[in-house]
C-alpha cells in the first residue's frame, strides 16, 4: 500500500478534503483565471466581435475536450477502485492503455477540426468577420491537438497518485505562460484571436511535458506497462466517463442554440455579453468542478475498500463547501458586476456594458441551487453509477435548459435567456436529491446484507 493509499483510508474526512480539494480548486481557479485574462486581452485589444467569435467556437472545442474527458474521467474511476482493491498492476494497465487511446483520439480530432472548421462555424450564421476569426481560432487548436489533449487526462492521473500539489504547480505554470504569451501575441505582435489560441496551446503543451515526467521516472503507483484492456472493461470505463462526456456534448449543443437565439434577439452584442458572463462563471464552475472532481479518487478508493461511512462523510464536506462558495458568488455578482465587466470592454461600449450587467444580475440567481447537481453527479460517478450521472448530465445540460428556452424567452424576451440557468438549476437540484435518496436506500440495504 502506497502512502497516498494510506492517506485515503486513515486521514480524517475533513483533513483529507482540504488535502485533496484545495490544490485542485487553486489549480482550476488559476486555469480559469487565465481564460478570463484571455478574454480581457481579446475584448480590449481585438474587440467585441472577437469576443463573440471565441464564444461561437467554444462549443466545438468543448466537444473535442469531452471526448478526452470520456476516457480520462472514466479510467480515473476504474483506476482508483482497482488501487482500493490492491490491484496495482491492473490499474497501471488501464492507465497505459487509456493514455495511448487519448493520443490516438487527439490525432483524429485535430485532423477533423482543421478541415471542418470552416463549414462548422459557417452554420452558426454569424457575420463574415466574426466567422473568419472563429475559424482562425479553431484551426490553431486543431493543429496542436496532439500536443495538448493528454494534458487534461494527466491532471486526473497525477491526483490519483497523490501528486495534487505537483498538478497544481503545473496548472499555475501553464496559466502564467499563457498570460505572458497573450500579452506578447496580442499587444506586441497583434496576431488577433489566432494569437490568443496559440498562447493557450503552447501553455498546455508545456503542461503535457511536465505532467508526463513523473510517470516516465517510474516513481508513482501508476506506470507505463504493456498490455491491452479487455473490451468489457473498456466499455465499463467509458460508461463511467459518459456523464461528463454527454454533459459536455449537450452543454456545447445548448451553447450553439443559445448563441443562435441571442443573434436573433439582439445580434452580436448579445453574444458578446453572454461570453463575458460565461468568462466570469467559468471561474466559479471551475472551483466547484475542481473540488468535486478532486474527491473522486478518494471516494472511489473508499468505495472499493468498502468504507461506506467514510465516503459519505467526504461527500458531505463537498456539498457544504459548494453551497458556501455559490452563495458568496451570488452576492458578489449582484453587487460587483460594475467592477469586473468593464475590464472586457473598450470605453465606448456603454450599451454592451448595460446589457452585460443585466445578464449577470439575472444569471447569478443560478448559484442558488446549481451547485447541487455538479457535486452529486461527480459523486455518483465515483460510486460507479454512471447511469445516474448520465441522466443527471443530460437533464442539466440539455433537457431542462431546452424546456426553459421554449418558455422563458417567449414570455420575458432577452431576460428569459439570462434566466435559463436559474430554472435549470432548480429542476436539476430536485432530480439530484431524488437520485441521492435512491443511492442511500441501496447502500443501506447492502450494509444490512453484508
Amino acid at each position: 500500500m502506497t502512502q497516498q493509499e494510506r492517506i485515503f483510508i486513515t486521514l480524517s474526512p475533513t483533513r483529507l478534503f482540504f488535502r485533496c480539494a484545495l490544490p485542485s480548486m487553486i489549480s482550476m481557479a488559476v486555469t480559469s483565471l487565465y481564460t478570463v485574462v484571455d478574454g480581457i486581452f481579446v475584448g480590449r485589444y481585438v474587440g467585441a466581435d472577437a469576443l463573440a467569435a471565441v464564444n461561437l467556437v467554444m462549443p466545438l472545442l468543448l466537444i473535442s475536450f469531452a471526448l478526452i474527458d470520456l476516457v480520462a474521467v472514466g479510467s480515473s474511476v476504474q483506476i482508483a477502485i482497482r488501487l482500493g482493491e490492491q490491484k496495482s498492476e491492473e490499474a497501471s494497465r488501464i492507465f497505459s492503455f487509456c493514455s495511448k487511446l487519448i493520443l490516438l483520439l487527439s490525432l483524429l480530432i485535430g485532423a477533423a477540426g482543421f478541415f471542418l472548421a470552416g463549414p462548422a462555424v459557417a452554420l452558426m450564421g454569424a457575420e463574415r468577420q466574426v466567422t473568419a476569426m472563429a475559424v482562425d481560432y479553431l484551426r490553431v487548436y486543431a493543429l496542436l491537438a496532439p500536443f495538448i489533449m493528454l494534458f487534461f487526462a494527466l491532471d486526473n492521473y497525477l491526483r490519483i497518485c497523490g501528486r495534487v500539489r505537483y498538478s497544481m504547480g503545473i496548472n499555475v505554470f501553464t496559466s502564467l505562460v499563457n498570460i505572458v504569451l497573450d500579452a506578447l501575441f496580442l499587444i506586441v505582435f497583434r496576431w488577433g484571436v489566432a494569437g490568443a489560441a496559440l498562447a493557450s496551446c503552447i501553455g498546455m503543451a508545456l503542461g503535457t511535458v511536465l505532467g508526463l515526467l513523473p510517470f516516465l521516472r517510474k516513481k508513482l503507483p501508476l506506470r507505463f506497462v504493456r498490455g491491452r484492456v479487455p473490451l468489457h472493461q473498456l466499455a465499463a470505463l467509458l460508461a463511467n466517463g459518459s456523464s461528463e462526456f454527454f454533459s459536455s456534448i449537450a452543454g456545447s449543443v445548448l451553447m450553439v442554440i443559445l448563441n443562435s437565439v441571442l443573434l436573433h434577439l439582439a445580434g452580436t452584442p448579445a453574444v458578446s455579453a453572454f461570453s463575458i458572463v460565461m468568462y466570469v462563471d467559468s471561474i466559479v464552475g471551475a472551483l466547484l468542478f475542481g473540488m468535486a472532481d478532486s474527491m473522486q479518487p478518494a471516494i472511489s478508493y473508499n468505495y472499493g475498500a468498502g468504507s461506506r461511512t467514510r465516503m459519505f462523510a467526504l461527500e458531505k464536506r463537498v456539498l457544504t463547501a459548494a453551497a458556501a462558495i455559490s452563495l458568496a458568488v451570488l452576492v458578489w455578482m449582484q453587487l460587483g458586476g460594475e467592477q469586473v465587466i468593464p475590464l472586457f470592454l473598450k470605453e465606448e461600449d456603454s450599451a454592451l456594458l448595460d446589457m452585460t450587467l443585466r445578464a449577470m444580475e439575472l444569471f447569478s440567481l443560478s448559484y442558488l441551487l446549481g451547485w447541487v447537481s455538479t457535486c452529486l453527479s461527480s459523486f455518483f460517478t465515483a460510486l460507479n453509477r454512471p447511469g445516474l450521472s448520465l441522466v443527471l448530465a443530460f437533464s442539466r445540460t440539455l433537457v431542462f435548459p431546452l424546456l426553459s428556452l421554449l418558455v422563458l424567452p417567449g414570455a420575458l424576451g432577452l431576460d428569459g435567456v439570462w434566466l435559463i440557468s436559474t430554472s435549470t438549476g432548480v429542476l436539476t437540484a430536485i432530480l439530484s436529491l431524488l437520485f441521492l435518496l435512491r443511492v442511500l436506500r441501496q447502500e443501506k440495504l447492502l450494509s444490512r446484507t453484508a
